[in-house]
């Protein structure tokens, strides 16, 4: 299988929420888990409510789930080991490294930021070779500096960003 229909597979896996949470689940304990306590955590994110919370019906509920079908399919995709009671990560989805991109609403996804960002540092470029662009209070070289450090520091806060949004590292999965 080519690494792009892999990709695929993998989107398409992650692309059902309880699949997520499982995967997510499993990734922040970093051990076997059973299949009680995955349905449980699972519930929990899902209705937004704490473990304690959880009527015995929404856990039923989700654990009969979890157990016929998105267990099974995370399993024919070589993502946990299952045995009827405990699940663990395969070596391939311990080393899945799944950055979400979540936008909150009142946020610019990241990709939109930079190319604002591009549009006015081009600006800025275009200013200076028209002389347009005051260069008497601050140089040329000065301008580029500040084009070239508000790019740095945007790229700082959105690799920090970043590795907060990994699968698995989050306290509750998104």
């Amino acid at each position: 299988m080519g690494k792009d229909s892999n990709r695929g597979e993998i989107f398409d896996l992650l692309s059902n929420h309880r699949r997520r949470y499982a995967i997510h689940y499993c990734k922040r304990e970093d051990e076997p888990v059973t299949l009680g306590d995955l349905a449980e955590h699972v519930a929990a994110w899902e209705l937004d409510k704490e473990v304690q919370e959880l009527t015995s019906a929404e856990r039923k509920r989700v654990y009969t789930s979890l157990q016929q079908t998105h267990l099974p399919t995370l399993e024919r995709a070589d993502m946990i080991e299952f045995d009827d009671r405990t699940i663990e990560l395969t070596d391939e989805a311990t080393e899945l490294d799944v950055y979400l991109d979540i936008v909150p609403g009142d946020s610019v996804p990241w990709g939109t930021y930079y190319l604002g960002l591009a549009a006015v540092g081009s600006i800025v470029m275009a200013g200076l070779w028209l002389e347009v662009v005051p260069t008497e209070t601050v140089p040329e070289l000065g301008w580029a500096t500040l084009v070239f450090a508000l790019f740095a520091v945007s790229a700082v806060i959105h690799v920090v960003q970043a590795r907060r949004m990994r699968l698995g590292e989050m306290e509750r999965p998104r």
